[in-house]
């Protein structure tokens, strides 16, 4: 369970994320189909049909990615009134933090940092939609990200 520090931790047993602010989501693929669930199970597989494309152009045909639904501000930060409103849906990007399962294998007793390698095989590079409100998210000096989270792998 998470809970907020004063410092941000600092050490080779740390990973660092941006916590966005948006709708967390489950893509399942499972052969031809893919299907995107929210935290609640609202089914969202037609709301949001380009990140179902990306899903079926991947090569591996069984997964479950946990990630999270964002609609970036001009200034790169994620923008929950924008995503809420539904004015930007052309905009929504999902972000893959972690990846549950792959090829029928549960990966959810791997320890994070095994599942982040497997994640990082599974997407490849990140693809980003082009629009004029997507802009790189940045890193404070001390590597942490502001507004992030900090997970022990």
């Amino acid at each position: 369970m998470a809970s907020a520090g004063k410092q941000v931790p600092s050490g080779p047993d740390w990973i660092h994320e941006i916590k966005h602010d948006g709708y967390r989501m489950l893509v399942i693929r499972e052969n031809e189909r893919v299907r995107l669930f929210s935290r609640n199970g609202t089914d969202w597989t037609r709301r949001y049909p380009w990140i179902v494309e990306a899903a079926l152009k991947n090569r591996q045909k069984h997964f479950v990615i946990d990630g999270e639904a964002v609609v970036l501000g001009v200034d790169g930060v994620s923008d929950f009134n924008a995503l809420h409103s539904r004015k930007h849906e052309h905009e929504v990007q999902l972000y893959a933090f972690d990846v549950l399962a792959i090829g029928g294998d549960d990966l959810r007793q791997l320890p994070l940092h095994l599942r982040k390698t497997n994640l990082a095989r599974l997407a490849g590079p990140p693809v980003r939609r082009d629009h004029r409100r997507a802009v790189r998210a940045r890193r404070d000096r001390a590597g942490a990200v502001p507004g992030g989270v900090s997970h022990r792998p």
